[in-house]
């Protein structure tokens, strides 16, 4: 329970009431804590009344974990802000947009930062297994989820990806393959895997696997650090996209022979900066021979907003246009594509999906293509 001292101000109770207001349309929230008046100042200028910001936050925090709210601290650093804003107009909007991604605060420990008591439980004990050890019990839940309820069959995957119980997941396709032959199993298998490639992990806490598939020239097998640069370059990705590329090509065979358990293992792999050990870099010679490649990254999602963005909306800041941005963004991908044709040796990238359907795209491409040879298409 939390306990945050009796404030008469008028900005701390219109802030509690607008938090109340906006707390069944969040799931987290980034708060910024201020160390001095300076950094405030320089953050937001003007502003000087450290007291109140404090009494604010600390305000909102309670209100907001008391609704289910997940509540992240971020501490104010003036020198990651001046990198942040290095290159961005100098405006209110950006100013209140910073994040600093790398050090936020989650927890307790958010909590506490910005000044709250929070009881400890008293249990003390360790944390019970969420699944018993026989498998059987656990897999027929899964597929009477799966039969009936696709958001609760997604959120049963989940739990049990990440208590690493592949042994349930194994069983569950035994199972529907012994009703539904190879059909089933591949269509369970399938929803599994898109399930399996994005998950609560990485500092955003939610980040999902991307693939680029690109039809090879022959000849040179381009560069995949310099074909995602350029791409990059476009502006395609916005600014709460944090989106990172693997250095080298996979294979699609090696893709498409990934298990749930596996494209688990790689999404984690990623979301810690390493190699995956699932899906090592393909051999150059043998993909140009094929014909195709893909390029695995890590997307992060950056969409949490901040609470002086919501404190200046007077409410959840207003959302992009979907289909505005989505228009802008294929216009900038179809103008890299011819872009990456020219300047890479006559690749063709198709499109950026998640790794689950990278077979499909790659039939696509193909049949569109006919008999003429890929890259002519």
């Amino acid at each position: 329970m939390l306990q945050a001292s009796n404030q008469p101000s008028e900005e701390v109770e219109a802030a509690v009431t607008l938090a109340r207001e906006v707390a069944p349309e969040l799931e987290a929230v980034i708060i910024t804590h201020y160390r001095d008046e300076d950094t405030l100042d320089m953050m937001r200028p003007g502003e000087t009344d450290l007291e109140t910001v404090r009494a604010v936050n600390m305000a909102v925090a309670a209100e907001l974990d008391m609704e289910g709210v997940e509540v992240i601290v971020q501490r104010a650093d003036r020198a990651a802000f001046r990198r942040w804003m290095h290159g961005r107009d100098d405006t209110p909007e950006n100013r209140r947009g910073w994040i600093d991604r790398a050090r936020l605060i989650r927890g307790v420990a958010a909590l506490k930062a910005l000044g709250l008591e929070v009881e400890e439980d008293e249990d003390g004990g360790e944390e019970q297994p969420r699944f018993g050890p026989a498998p059987g019990p656990i897999a027929d839940r899964l597929l009477n989820a799966y039969f009936k309820d696709g958001d609760e069959f997604r959120g049963f995957v989940q739990e049990i990806l990440e208590a690493e119980r592949t042994d349930v997941l194994d069983l569950a396709i035994r199972k529907i393959g012994e009703s539904q032959g190879d059909e089933g199993m591949d269509e369970l298998n399938g929803a599994m895997l898109e399930v399996a490639e994005a998950g609560a992990v990485g500092p955003s806490g939610w980040a999902e696997l991307v693939a680029l598939p690109v039809a090879l020239p022959s000849a040179q097998v381009p560069s995949a650090a310099a074909l995602t640069e350029s791409l990059f370059a476009t502006g395609y990705f916005a600014d709460t996209d944090d989106v990172r590329f693997l250095p080298g090509w996979r294979s699609p065979d090696a893709l498409a022979g990934l298990t749930p358990a596996a494209m688990r293992r790689v999404l984690m792999d990623l979301a810690e900066h390493g190699e995956p050990r699932d899906l090592p870099p393909g051999d150059t010679d043998d993909l140009a021979r094929h014909g195709f490649g893909v390029l695995i990254g890590l997307q992060a999602d950056w969409s949490i907003p901040t609470w002086d963005q919501i404190a200046a909306a007077g409410g959840l800041p207003d959302q992009a246009d979907i289909e505005a941005d989505g228009a802008r963004r294929r216009a900038l991908f179809q103008r890299w594509r011819g872009g990456a044709f020219r300047e890479h040796g006559g690749c063709v990238p198709l499109e950026i999906i998640p790794p689950s359907e990278v077979g499909r795209e790659i039939a696509d491409f193909i049949e569109e293509a006919g008999d003429s040879p890929p890259v002519a298409d």
